[in-house]
């Protein structure tokens, strides 16, 4: 225990360490390009997720919850971190035996047959199968031994690290690290408390009752405590197991629909959604139900952006990227006062991307992918329940596409997206039809009517800006951007050729002073930056050529 404070600020340093390296142009042997950095960031990312694992339980589920924040993470990070799965070795059978006689005392006896093997083993607990007396079968789920201690001690010191970046002038500039520690701390500390969890099934499996096509398994209160959980047990095909279905009989077709229009209805009619939902936590009944496992990690989405759904779908639906981002801006997702200008010019691809037939098949993943690149740095205020729903989609979308090669997310969301497109009137028929055309018509109506009036406000703000001589005009052309990267080509070799000179000097008077083994010193210092100029001059060669080839035809 005294070794692993240090083992954790070794491994703050390193990656901190490493990022500035990755950073720095000069240590890209033979020039720097954005392939080179990309390749290099997701050995990074692997070396840190690889750490993370070594480092166990508190620093697993850290990973999970850091890989929803990819405002303050580079994309490669993000992504190798949702990746943790906590498989680790099991802990002994007696010691579950001992841990259940705590936790339970004499209710113990209702158990019979509890199986010495267990069915999985994860960071933070293992799950074993057993019988009650009445019949039942269950599953146990126990938690590890001096979990929360260890819990305790890792996350004091992760508070440390993130006290020590947030004092850096620049590391910590923008971003809260104290915050997302506390609220780290908070998470984790909560997900230790097994009756969480057992709220959180319940809640899941009553959304899911009048469905026979997705299974949920019942909590047995009088067996579950603070670190043990009892359920039901429900064997099932891991869903992503092709094979297996198909020889049971079940179109795996069919099962990938399911999975996914399941996930919508989570979405869109409850706004509480299981937020972990890798292959290992979907399984598929005998009769083609599909079974959901593991509700340590769950979603829901705000009362705000819940209220705003209908009106980003209407907005999405339509191509309207400037109505979708102020959508965005009123459920607090874009910070107040930034330039909008970005964001629209990308939700506007988005949107093309991913509402043009025919829709591609990882449409989802590279649109997350985009939606990384964009929040990265930038004052956006994404909530960790919407990285876990564009994760979960994305997920659903990747083993739709295992089990169907023709399985398209978008076209299956369609039926469940339209309620929100439209009215909730409680007409039918054609009642209701000419109410959600009368109100349509009557939401585009003002909404015309609303830019109408916003039209001289807009053009005052521009003539005021151009009398304080704020508003910038944008031009770009091709020869002139060439000149001025060749004149600060120039500039940067002027300026590493006059400190090689001044190096050069130095180890001339060193070698001729009375100590001349100080002459290593310049010369060390010299080796960098003479391969930066060399690379200097490689790329104003590369420069020459191309404005020697209009002047060759």
């Amino acid at each position: 225990m005294l070794l692993r404070p240090l083992r954790i600020w070794w491994l703050a340093l390193a990656l901190v360490l490493g990022l500035w390296w990755d950073a720095q142009s000069w240590t890209y042997l033979g020039g720097v390009s954005e392939e080179r950095q990309r390749r290099r960031q997701v050995r990074r990312a692997r070396w840190l997720t690889d750490e993370f694992l070594a480092l166990g339980s508190a620093f697993i589920k850290l990973g999970q919850l850091l890989s929803a924040r990819p405002d303050v993470l580079p994309a490669e990070l993000v992504e190798q971190l949702a990746t943790l799965q906590d498989q680790v070795p099991a802990f002994p059978f007696t010691v579950v035996q001992d841990l259940l006689e705590q936790e339970l005392g004499g209710r113990c006896a209702e158990i019979i047959d509890l199986e010495a093997e267990p069915l999985g083993s994860a960071s933070l607990a293992q799950v074993h199968r057993a019988s009650l007396r009445s019949g039942r079968q269950v599953v146990l789920k126990v938690q590890r031994p001096g979990l929360e201690r260890t819990f305790r001690l890792d996350l004091q010191v992760l508070q440390q690290v993130a006290a020590a970046v947030q004092r850096h002038p620049r590391w910590g500039q923008g971003r809260d690290w104290i915050g997302i520690a506390q609220e780290c701390r908070r998470v984790l500390l909560r997900e230790l408390d097994f009756r969480l969890e057992a709220e959180h099934a319940a809640r899941f499996r009553q959304q899911f009752l009048s469905d026979p096509g997705i299974r949920v398994p019942a909590v047995i209160w009088e067996l579950s405590s603070r670190r043990v959980l009892c359920l039901d047990y429900l064997p099932g095909i891991k869903i992503t197991d092709r094979a297996a279905l198909l020889a049971a009989g079940i179109e795996p077709a069919a099962v990938a629909e399911k999975g996914a229009a399941s996930y919508l209805q989570q979405l869109v009619r409850f706004g509480f959604f299981h937020a972990d939902p890798h292959p290992g936590n979907l399984a598929v009944a005998a009769d083609g139900a599909l079974i959901y496992y593991d509700f340590g990690m769950m979603g829901q989405l705000s009362s705000r952006l819940q209220a705003r759904l209908g009106s980003m779908v209407r907005a999405a639906a339509g191509r309207d990227a400037a109505g979708l981002v102020n959508e965005l801006q009123q459920a607090g997702l874009i910070a107040p006062g930034i330039d909008p200008g970005p964001v629209r010019r990308l939700v506007r691809v988005m949107l093309e991307e991913a509402l043009t037939p025919p829709f591609s098949a990882n449409v989802l993943e590279r649109l997350s992918g985009d939606l990384y690149d964009l929040v990265y740095g930038q004052p956006f205020r994404l909530p960790p329940e919407l990285i876990f729903v564009m994760r979960a989609l994305t997920t659903f979308e990747g083993v739709g596409r295992s089990l169907d090669a023709s399985f398209s997310l978008v076209a299956i969301a369609r039926p469940y997206l339209l309620p929100l497109m439209t009215s909730s009137g409680s007409g039918s028929g054609g009642d209701r039809f000419g109410n959600e055309l009368f109100n349509e018509i009557s939401r585009q109506a003002a909404e015309v009517g609303s830019r109408a009036l916003g039209i001289p406000k807009r053009l005052d703000d521009s003539l005021a800006r151009i009398e304080q001589g704020d508003l910038q005009v944008q031009i770009r052309a091709g020869e002139t951007d060439r000149l001025l990267r060749r004149l600060a080509l120039a500039q940067q070799v002027a300026g590493q050729s006059m400190l090689l000179a001044g190096l050069a000097v130095a180890a001339a008077l060193l070698a001729a002073s009375s100590r001349p083994a100080l002459t290593a010193i310049p010369l060390v210092g010299a080796l960098p930056v003479a391969l930066s100029w060399l690379k200097l001059q490689g790329r104003l060669k590369r420069d020459g050529r191309l404005d020697q080839l209009p002047a060759s035809r």
